[in-house]
C-alpha cells in the first residue's frame, strides 16, 4: 500500500497546480489543503501545523509518510512514492 500523501497548498500558486497534476496523472490520491482558502482561524491553525514540517512555510508543502518535499519537485516526488 502506498504511503498517504497530505498538501499544503495556495488555490493560487502554480507550482502547487503542477503538483496536483502531477499526482492526479500518476493516479496517487492525495488530500490537498488550499490554505488561503481557509477561514482566519482555521488558517492559523493549519499554518502551525505546516511549520512543523516547513518552518518557512512554502508551498507546496507535501508530506509522504514521513518524507516532506517542498515545492514541485517531480523526482523526489516520484521517489518518495516509490514510481
Amino acid at each position: 500500500m502506498r504511503q498517504p500523501v497530505k498538501m499544503y497548498t495556495l488555490s493560487t500558486c502554480s507550482h502547487c497546480k503542477s503538483t496536483k497534476k502531477f499526482l492526479s496523472d500518476c493516479k496517487v490520491k492525495y488530500e490537498a489543503t488550499d490554505v488561503d482558502l481557509l477561514d482566519v482561524e482555521e488558517r492559523a491553525a493549519i499554518l502551525e501545523d505546516v511549520k512543523k514540517w516547513n518552518p518557512r512555510c512554502t508551498f507546496p508543502t507535501i508530506i509522504i509518510g514521513d518524507k516532506v518535499i517542498i515545492g514541485y519537485r517531480e523526482d523526489e516526488i516520484k521517489e518518495a512514492l516509490g514510481l
